[in-house]
């Protein structure tokens, strides 16, 4: 179907005021698990980031680190491209480009140009894409007679909030306006246009989703265009297309003017329900091009193999049978019937089915590089072009050579052998994410509404095409769709398969719910708050995606050995031929060691041919990314999520791990116990007066003081009891002081005036600084009350992490007494209060060291102070203050209930509230690199060995020898024991803290 449907007649925004996919550095703005940017891009610096666009490109045709090395260089030399990353395990390269300089196009062009093919892939979200920061929207404007008009409408627009420019032409009766849509929405610009007294209605913005449909009912040419008609008469469809193959529809639209679910209503229902239309998700449209890459190479063994079977029959069972061997001597012109017969089916497998690795090396030394098709072209090219040139040479001389068809052809088939379990293995590598797809469920139940909110009905829609605002009924045993908050109903919801806490979680009205997770027992009715990419799980999904596509630092080693590898072997196979050719020609061996009819070229080039053909580069380049993917996706599994494969080497080294106090260590949710008054004040005024002025304060500690004073004022004996019903809000504002001159001190507490009196309310720091002296009865009483509830886990963690010999630390900003009460009963030592820059060591039994009384840009600087020696440190935290540390250390891990920009500044989010995760991150870390190690141990010494006996070394002493097609097994299993050994990390268990403790359980 042509594309083409209308095309947007906007002006393009500035740089500076979008960019194709703006990622700006506001706080608000960042999502609960977005995808991690690596330490690169912070090294870069950030000159034009806010430009900078990101995409995936699926790359076909990549065999070895070799071929990845080549797109990646490719990618590189592109003026614009600022980082790019190309994943072998996934087919895919993650390329961060400037939009002004380059292309989508010249990014595919340039994969292409190096001899790869190359396709664009959309979104993660089958719909939708992140919104910019500034849209250009299109609005039509009736009723202006004159220059006038234009210019109070462009006056009115210009003032308004969140509008940036704003220009109207008179000619058209159009207006274009560039605008914020967090600040302003599209609604708010029409109305200021009809309350200046003139019609206004919105046209079209520089807004772009596409969204790919499966098309069922589509049977004739006839449908294709009823199809077309029906997506040209919607407004907002910009471009469209229908492959007839796939049966796919793939449409361009405006997400200001039409919704997805929109189009998708509108096309059924323009056709009376005769086409049927599903939204192909984006995951598994890649895991059944996997498929299908398997499937290829499975027809090509079997076609290879059914190929080769009789070649290897004729040379080896056929002479022990007289008729037929009798048939085979039978001569046919120049040649035996049997040499027909071997070169005819040969021939196929070699040029028909072997083209790939043709293809492949063409590509390769096309772009200046070496890889395992090259291997393979050129030892069974030798093999076949050898036994070619000894039948042509036996015909005209009569002196008939041995033929080596059979080496030729097993090569080939043993080698698709293992190309073909190699893809099996990887496809079970990547099983993780496919089971985080199949956690969200196919369709969902829309409760339908009036204006009024009255309901009229239900029906059943693609969960794809959840809107927010969406009200969704969940039964019993059925799956929340999407994450929203619930609105009527209670009920328990399994949420292990997302965050790995095994216990059902209670919901109520209001509680939030994750979409993938299992409603237990009642029915449900929840308010979608996020959908698409925005999603819980689609995040993790992400985010393990892009840890995948990671490269550990230790691929280096591995992308070095594949540059060289190849020439190294080639020349080693030419100096084994010239070596045993000239051994031969000296006489320096019997000729009894050739083999019949042979001659010393022959015997040396056999074993040439099995130097090259046992070399295996893909072992190498296989160690490191099918442990890492298998790894991160484990982690997903058990709550952890794992941003990179950087991070992943870095926490196997980790010597240190420095803990936050409030939430981390301890439960983080503040409460009054006690209340007690040193004067003669009421306490239910000195409460009042307290609850005042900390309601403004945001902190943990002020909320809960607000709390306790509001449940003595409303539920104390003196208090009324219809006072119960009061609001939240009206509770606040009905009995609190008015408060003036409110202002935050930052680790010290608040300040503010009351009735004109100044009231401070703070820890010990703030009543010092104020020349306020607190007597000794007060201190004592104090200091007995002190204690903050420790997590059940939090003292045999820190016991598991010294038994590990990981030295743990606690940093917090509370005074030193409180640190010092906490640090007693998770059992930590020594302890340090950092106080006024003077440092008061206490030794008790348990953690190393404590620091108290540190701002949250001090913790940064604690971080630091253990870098000088070059030792890993990690952090973990929860709060906003935790974010320097944790963009510090070189292992951030943030507990999972904790804030947004916490986990944003982190590279391991532990999705539990449970510190035990801690230790399961190092566990892994540790697991996966043990394994990594073993996979190059095994990928070396296996190339170290195996290349010596290929080239005949223990030939004279042991007469091992090692035939080609033998070698080009060994080569093909050599690469998948990689990777299955990697599939091991897949039996992966969290650490038992009894084991590690050493404690036995009777």
């Amino acid at each position: 179907m042509a594309a083409s449907v209308r095309h947007l007649q906007l002006t393009q925004l500035s740089a500076a005021g979008a960019g194709d996919d703006d990622d700006s550095g506001d706080l608000e703005d960042v999502r609960l698990l977005d995808a991690y940017k690596n330490s690169e891009e912070n090294d870069e610096g950030v000159v034009g980031e806010a430009t900078m666009k990101r995409i995936q490109v699926g790359v076909t045709g990549m065999t070895c680190a070799a071929c990845s090395n080549s797109v990646e260089a490719a990618l590189m030399s592109v003026n614009g491209v600022l980082r790019a990353s190309v994943a072998l395990l996934q087919n895919k390269a993650d390329v961060v480009f400037d939009p002004r300089l380059v292309k989508d196009e010249d990014i595919k062009n340039a994969i292409e140009d190096a001899g790869f093919e190359a396709e664009i892939l959309p979104e993660s979200s089958a719909i939708g894409t992140k919104p910019q920061a500034t849209m250009l929207g299109q609005f039509s404007i009736g009723g202006m007679t004159c220059a006038a008009c234009v210019n109070s409408v462009e006056g009115i627009l210009r003032d308004l909030p969140g509008v940036k420019r704003a220009v109207v032409a008179l000619a058209t009766s159009l207006g274009e306006v560039e605008y914020d849509p967090a600040v302003i929405s599209k609604e708010d610009i029409v109305n200021a246009i009809e309350d200046a007294g003139f019609e206004g209605a919105f046209v079209q913005s520089s807004e772009q989703d596409k969204i790919v449909l499966g098309v069922a009912g589509i049977y004739s040419e006839m449908d294709v265009q009823i199809l077309g008609g029906i997506l040209s008469n919607l407004k907002g469809v910009r471009q469209f297309h229908f492959d007839r193959i796939s049966r796919e529809l793939e449409v361009l639209f405006d997400p200001e003017v039409i919704h997805s679910r929109s189009l998708v209503d509108g096309v059924e229902g323009g056709s009376s329900g005769r086409f049927k239309l599903r939204v192909a998700n984006p995951y598994s449209r890649m895991t059944s091009k996997d498929v299908e890459e398997a499937s290829n190479m499975f027809r090509l063994f079997i076609s290879s193999l059914f190929l080769s079977v009789p070649v290897f029959l004729i040379r080896v069972v056929c002479p022990h049978i007289p008729l037929i061997y009798s048939l085979l001597l039978w001569r046919c012109g120049p040649f035996q019937m049997g040499d027909w017969l071997k070169w005819a089916l040969v021939s196929v497998v070699q040029f028909v089915v072997g083209k790939r690795f043709y293809i492949a090396a063409a590509r390769a030394l096309r772009n200046g590089s070496t890889n395992m098709d090259v291997l393979v072209a050129l030892g069974t090219s030798a093999s076949y072009f050898y036994s070619v040139c000894a039948l042509l040479y036996g015909a005209l001389t009569g002196f008939w050579s041995p033929t080596y068809f059979e080496t030729s052809a097993m090569l080939i088939t043993f080698v698709l052998l293992g190309k073909y379990l190699e893809c099996l293995a990887k496809g079970k590598t990547s099983d993780a994410i496919k089971k985080l797809v199949e956690l969200a469920p196919a369709t969902a139940t829309l409760l339908i509404k009036d204006k009024d909110g009255r309901y009229l009905g239900e029906r059943e829609i693609d969960a794809l095409l959840i809107q927010p605002g969406d009200t969704l009924k969940v039964s019993p045993g059925a799956k929340l769709p999407a994450d929203g908050v619930v609105a009527w109903g209670s009920s328990y919801v399994n949420e292990s398969m997302v965050t790995g806490e095994s216990v059902p979680i209670s919901k109520e009205v209001g509680s939030s719910v994750i979409g993938g997770t299992i409603n237990l027992h009642g029915a449900l009715h929840v308010q979608a708050t996020k959908v698409g990419s925005d999603t819980v799980l689609s995040q993790i999904i992400s985010l393990v995606e892009t840890a995948q596509m990671s490269k550990a630092p230790i691929q280096k080693f591995a992308d070095f050995i594949a540059s060289i590898f190849v020439p190294t072997v080639v020349l080693l196979a030419l100096l084994t031929l010239l070596g045993w050719y000239a051994a031969g020609a000296l006489r320096a061996y019997p000729e009894s060691w050739l083999p019949e009819n042979g001659n010393y070229f022959v015997f040396a080039l056999m074993f040439s041919i099995s130097v090259v053909v046992i070399a295996c580069p893909c072992a190498l380049g296989l160690a490191t990314p099918t442990a890492v993917m298998v790894a991160t996706g484990v982690g997903a599994n058990n709550g952890v999520l794992i941003k990179g494969g950087d991070a992943l080497e870095r926490a196997q080294k980790i010597k240190y791990v420095i803990f936050d106090k409030t939430g981390t260590l301890t439960q983080g949710k503040a409460s009054v116990t006690t209340t007690k008054v040193f004067s003669g004040m009421d306490r239910g005024e000195f409460l009042k007066l307290v609850a005042s002025a900390e309601a403004s304060s945001e902190h943990p500690l002020a909320k809960a003081i607000v709390a306790y004073a509001r449940h003595f004022h409303f539920f104390d004996d003196s208090a009324t009891k219809d006072a119960k019903s009061h609001s939240k809000d009206s509770e606040v504002s009905g009995w609190l002081f008015d408060v003036a001159e409110f202002s935050t001190l930052p680790g010290r507490g608040v300040q503010c005036f009351i009735n004109e009196k100044q009231i401070l309310v703070g820890n010990r720091k703030l009543m010092t600084e104020s020349g306020i002296d607190i007597p000794d009865d007060v201190e004592k009483f104090v200091v007995e009350l002190e204690e903050n509830p420790l997590k059940r886990e939090a003292a045999v963690v820190v016991e598991g992490l010294s038994k590990m010999g990981i030295r743990p630390v606690m940093v917090t900003g509370d005074n030193w007494r409180t640190a010092q009460a906490v640090a007693k009963e998770s059992e930590i030592y020594p302890f340090v209060a950092v106080v006024t820059n003077i440092k008061c060591e206490s030794w008790q039994v348990g953690i190393h060291d404590v620091r108290a009384e540190v701002m949250p840009a001090g913790k940064a600087d604690v971080v630091r102070s253990f870098h000088k020696d070059g030792i890993t440190v990690a952090m973990v935290g929860d709060g906003i203050n935790d974010s320097p540390a944790l963009a510090a250390a070189d292992v951030g891990m943030a507990i999972g209930a904790g804030t947004d920009i916490a986990i944003e500044a982190a590279n391991y989010v532990l999705m539990r509230n449970n510190l035990e995760d801690v230790i399961t991150a190092i566990d892994l870390s540790r697991k996966t690199f043990s394994r990594i190690r073993l996979n190059y141990v095994f990928a070396m010494a296996y190339n170290v060995i195996a290349i010596p006996v290929a080239a005949g070394v223990f030939f004279p002493s042991l007469g091992i020898q090692l035939p080609p097609w033998a070698a080009g097994a060994c080569m093909a299993l050599s690469s998948v024991s990689v990777v299955c050994s990697s599939l091991l990390l897949r039996r992966y268990r969290k650490p038992r803290l009894t084991t590690i403790l050493e404690i036995t359980v009777e």
